[in-house]
């Protein structure tokens, strides 16, 4: 389904991001010697193999940050670790053992996810017979390596590669396990209302007392044979408006269940204006790629006042990087739309996990870029080489190019629209990937035939006339 992902942690300045650019093959993250230069999550598509994941960096562990950011660069890497499929714990082979590793060792023991324990700075082979004290942290064997120097790539893809997820071949059907949806939105918008307008009877209290709801409550029904789980969410308060250890368990908990959530519906009382909270909850809706519903609750209370389409444009408005999103109108107490909106996060689901065939892609790219050349930067002309999607839930798809940093944002979101409406996940959010072009060698069966295809593509274009001149005279050749 959705790309793997490989997530790397440590303490601060073990060369987690020298690592992170060594293994991407190009400089992403800053590098300095620096403690807490990296805060957010940064991730970028490897290729090992025939196979694809996603390498995470993250900031240093234990670190107190300058800026009192502290608990969000750690709140970050706690969402890089609960999605890894692997994790690499990296510690600094030639400084030694020091407790802020015990420290790390310690959060990481338990998650129930495979642990490579990865000693940097090995430059050289002599290095590694002072590796036996990193046995004590109780992650097994130890890969030494040298971002600095190259040594020992191979190896940790490898190892990577041996311990992600079995790759499923065939698309899987979309009625074998239980579709999770989160209801999330502020507080008051009429969320659990719409929960037991679907279990048909009273599961969550509902109140006109704002914040009633205080955790995630998993409400599991069935429609048509296909089971649903609808997760209610506390509503959630601006992050600055966190008083007390109830409200940011809540928001804690909220967040988690949207990351495990299969889509979001995201609750608006029709009666009021989008807040901060709603941008901070879309923002992060978008962060974490889901495909979303924006569910406009309490459209009685509008009657007269607004309509559907006024509405809608004004959503838009508010959250631009979102208007792939659809926007449904209900009124969930008396359970008019309700099933509407089920059957549309249901269809934005089989969106999610379509998968395009690789021949269509590079055909529509292809001509996407032949219809709107990208703007020359540099001095130089941006070239597409070959396009193929590498996972599915959401739609992953690498661009391979003479430069990722050769297409601006604004090019980037025509390619997304392009593909959005020639091909059938045209409502749910997709990763687009940049990347360099790589080496024949270094590619999988599948890309080689992507490459071969693109390249049948330029050459069946209608090259334009060229002339020499031959005895004082021009003519065409």
């Amino acid at each position: 389904m959705g790309l793997p992902q490989a997530a790397i942690v440590g303490r601060p300045n073990v060369g987690k991001s020298s690592l992170f650019n060594w293994l991407a093959g190009r400089r992403i993250a800053i590098v300095d010697p620096t403690p807490g230069v990296t805060r957010d999550r940064l991730a970028t598509p490897v290729q090992a193999g025939n196979r694809y994941f996603e390498l995470v960096d993250t900031g240093g562990m234990g670190i107190e940050d300058a800026d009192k950011l502290t608990r969000d660069v750690e709140r970050q890497i706690d969402y890089a670790i609960d999605r890894a499929s692997v994790i690499l714990f990296v510690v600094d082979g030639r400084s030694g053992l020091v407790p802020l590793d015990l420290t790390a060792a310690e959060r990481l023991r338990g998650v129930g996810k495979p642990v490579l324990l990865v000693a940097n700075k090995c430059d050289h082979p002599a290095l590694d017979q002072q590796l036996a004290e990193f046995y004590k942290l109780g992650f097994g064997d130890i890969l030494p390596v040298s971002a600095q120097q190259s040594r020992g790539r191979t190896v940790l893809l490898e190892r990577i590669v041996a311990n992600l997820p079995t790759e499923v071949s065939e698309e899987p059907a979309d009625d074998r396990e239980p579709l999770k949806i989160a209801i999330v939105g502020r507080r008051n918008t009429g969320k659990s209302t719409f929960i037991n307008a679907l279990a048909q009877e009273e599961r969550t209290i509902v109140s006109e007392v704002e914040g009633t709801t205080r955790d995630s409550v998993d409400v599991a029904f069935e429609r048509d044979g296909r089971t649903i789980i609808a997760i209610d969410t506390a509503g959630v308060r601006y992050r600055g408006s966190v008083k007390s250890d109830v409200d940011f368990y809540s928001l804690s908990r909220a967040e988690r269940s949207i990351r495990r959530a299969d889509v979001v519906l995201h609750f608006f009382d029709a009666s009021k204006k989008a807040s901060m909270v709603d941008k901070q909850l879309a923002g992060y809706i978008l962060d974490n790629y889901k495909p979303a519903v924006f569910v406009v609750n309490k459209w009685d209370l509008a009657k007269g006042k607004a309509f559907t389409g006024e509405y809608g444009e004004y959503l838009r408005r508010v959250f631009p990087s979102l208007e792939h999103v659809p926007i449904a109108f209900l009124t969930a107490k008396d359970g008019k739309n309700v099933q509407k909106v089920i059957n549309l996060a249901q269809n934005l689901h089989k969106q999610a996990i379509k998968r395009a065939a690789t021949a269509d892609l590079n055909r529509v790219v292809q001509q996407a870029v032949k219809d709107q050349s990208p703007p020359m930067r540099k001095n130089r002309v941006p070239k597409v080489y070959y396009v193929t999607q590498v996972a599915t839930d959401p739609p992953t798809v690498v661009v391979f190019t003479n430069g990722p940093d050769l297409f601006d944002k604004t090019y980037q979101r025509y390619l997304l629209k392009t593909l959005r409406d020639r091909f059938p996940f045209c409502d749910v959010p997709i990763k687009l990937y940049l990347r360099p072009k790589q080496r024949d060698e270094d590619l999988s069966i599948e890309d080689r035939l992507a490459k071969k295809a693109a390249t049948r593509i330029k050459k069946s274009r209608p090259r334009k006339e060229k002339q020499k001149q031959v005895g004082g005279l021009w003519e065409d050749v």
